[in-house]
């Protein structure tokens, strides 16, 4: 099985073409109950898909393998999704959960308050790299590789791992910034795409709990662009994965 978390469509691709090219299901792990433990028994297989926040685990997902117990004998394999670097956020899952295997997978840009959205040709070609890197990993699970741990980690991993995400996770992951403007249509998407249901409508309008995991999922969703987070993300680009195989195979194909 396959467990993934996902804001703006990603990871869940990854997740649910990694399952496709090794013959397994992927399941968000949002869906999964707060109080099931998951127990892997030996022989089975655990993939862990998810976003690098801060160059370290999402909180969902650290919450997560709070509850997942790996019996001996089983194989598990973790793949993130970056804008560019992982930092250690792999040798972080192999310290907790003692995973065989690890990859960072590079994905286009989505986190709007630093930066912005790379442009349609940029991100087409990060998506086209990423499938043709997918390969070669399900070829590594399907043969049930140990010790790969092909990830970019970048510069000073040390102090951007646990420096940069304790401050992100106790500081910037406030949900009062978020503002909506008088274009909002009260469609309610934002509602439902958010991955940890932290967002409710009320007299159409949204309003956001303290759960927020700053996917983004919402503002990158919203269809009349009315949701921003304080200013950082005004006049930023928006971005969710909408590709088809046609697109992706598209230079492949030539």
């Amino acid at each position: 099985m396959i467990y993934y978390f996902s804001g703006t469509g990603n990871s869940k691709w990854v997740a649910e073409t990694l399952a496709d090219r090794t013959h397994d299901s992927a399941v968000k792990i949002a869906d999964i109950s707060k109080e099931e433990n998951i127990l892997i028994k030996k022989d089975s297989v655990f993939g862990l898909v998810f976003p690098v926040y801060a160059w370290n685990c999402p909180e969902i997902v650290s919450e997560f393998l709070k509850r997942v117990n790996l019996e001996k004998g089983a194989y598990s394999y973790a793949v993130c999704t970056c804008g560019e670097e992982a930092g250690l956020v792999m040798s972080v899952l192999k310290a907790r959960i003692g995973i065989c295997s690890g990859f960072s997978v590079v994905m286009p840009n989505n986190y709007i308050v630093a930066g912005d959205v790379d442009d349609e040709d940029e991100a087409l070609k990060k998506v086209r790299e990423a499938d043709r890197l997918l390969d070669s990993i399900a070829l590594s699970i399907n043969v049930r590789e140990k010790g790969r741990f092909d990830v970019n980690k970048g510069k000073i991993a040390v102090i951007k791992t646990f420096a940069a995400s304790h401050f992100f996770n106790k500081y910037a992951r406030s949900a009062k910034p978020f503002t909506t403007s008088y274009d909002c249509i009260g469609c309610g998407l934002c509602e439902s795409v958010c991955p940890t249901q932290n967002i409710v409508l009320a007299d159409g309008m949204p309003f956001w709990d303290d759960k927020c995991q700053q996917c983004f999922a919402c503002i990158h969703r919203c269809p009349e662009r009315a949701i921003d987070y304080g200013k950082f993300t005004k006049k930023k680009g928006r971005y969710y994965f909408n590709y088809t195989q046609e697109q992706i195979k598209g230079d492949q194909n030539v």
